[in-house]
């Protein structure tokens, strides 16, 4: 009898253990779930520039990459910035200071692209093909429409070769472009990876990161490979951004200490709201108030907080690159 009292009594503890360590796992997981809720943070259209007209926001159906079916702001926008001003890019002589030029992004270093730097480009990519001034130190620019849609070109004819390439804003005076960002963002089990450039083997993710404060295009990285195999080059100006007739003005990088720039900066040092990403994250820059950067970044360039929810930090700006993929889904139609 005692043996068999002893063996109940233990089955029944053991089931009271098992069935608390369930319901401890249950409410575990019900807790992590509500953490992962208010993780969300919606978009906020009033951080855009829209009192001067350059960026109206409106809210329209949409439909998202996983199939979710919900509302989203539909940014349309003017494609020169009116927040900072842009340019110069190219110097016009070999005797120039930087003022007179943009910047270039070469294996994460940001160069001044100043008449020194044209002027040593032979030396720069070790080889002696480069020669783009000439014999008075006059740097060859395109002047025209037509120089900077063929100069442009991944094509580009041997009559461009060793030109500095420079479209400017009266290019693009009637360009507009139209964006849609889910209001409220849906996280995802399986992110979108970007490739290295837009439209890589097998990538079906948009060529677009986001969507800057000021309404312009954070784009891809852009095909430096193209550019230097052209022997051209397409400076950016110090904000990271240059021209070209289908995009506008868009940027390639992230820079800092821009004057007039629409940021949003943040009560607690955390570094300043700069735009959304495309799957209505938010992209904030790379250094907070004190100039230190995050550690516990994921392989997006993102991670979380009670503030901000989840968001991105944008990559050093001589990555030539924003964010490495998309957390949440974006529209598709």
């Amino acid at each position: 009898m005692k043996n068999r009292f002893f063996k109940s009594t233990l089955i029944l503890v053991f089931s009271i253990l098992i069935s608390s360590f369930v319901a401890c796992s249950e409410d575990d997981d019900t807790t992590n779930n509500e953490t992962d809720d208010t993780s969300i943070v919606d978009v906020n259209a009033t951080y855009f520039t829209t009192t001067d007209g350059s960026v109206t926001i409106t809210t329209v159906p949409c439909t998202l990459s996983d199939g979710t079916e919900t509302d989203c702001y539909q940014i349309v926008t003017s494609s020169i910035p009116t927040d900072h001003q842009i340019g110069p890019w190219c110097p016009t002589n070999i005797s120039d200071s930087a003022e007179s030029g943009g910047i270039w992004l070469e294996d994460g270093e940001v160069y001044d692209v100043d008449g020194a730097f044209i002027k040593n480009l032979a030396t720069f990519y070790n080889d002696t093909t480069w020669m783009m001034y000439d014999a008075n130190g006059d740097i060859y620019v395109t002047e025209t429409e037509d120089d900077c849609i063929n100069a442009a070109n991944p094509d580009v004819g041997e009559e461009y070769e060793n030109f500095c390439v420079e479209c400017l804003p009266s290019y693009v005076t009637d360009l507009t472009q139209t964006w849609l960002i889910p209001i409220t963002p849906i996280s995802q089990d399986n992110p979108t990876y970007f490739s290295t450039g837009p439209g890589g083997p097998g990538n079906t993710a948009p060529s677009t990161r986001g969507i800057a404060l000021n309404g312009i295009e954070f784009s891809a990285p852009a095909p430096v490979d193209n550019i230097l195999g052209a022997y051209t080059i397409a400076p950016f100006d110090d904000a990271g951004g240059h021209i070209n007739v289908h995009q506008g003005y868009h940027y390639h990088a992230a820079t800092s200490n821009i004057d007039n720039r629409q940021t949003i900066t943040q009560t607690d040092g955390h570094s300043s709201l700069i735009g959304y990403a495309l799957d209505g994250f938010g992209i904030y820059e790379l250094e907070d108030a004190d100039g230190v950067s995050p550690t516990d970044l994921d392989d997006l360039r993102g991670h979380s907080d009670e503030t901000r929810g989840y968001h991105y930090h944008v990559d050093d700006a001589g990555n030539n690159n924003f964010i490495d993929g998309l957390k949440g889904a974006y529209a598709v139609d």
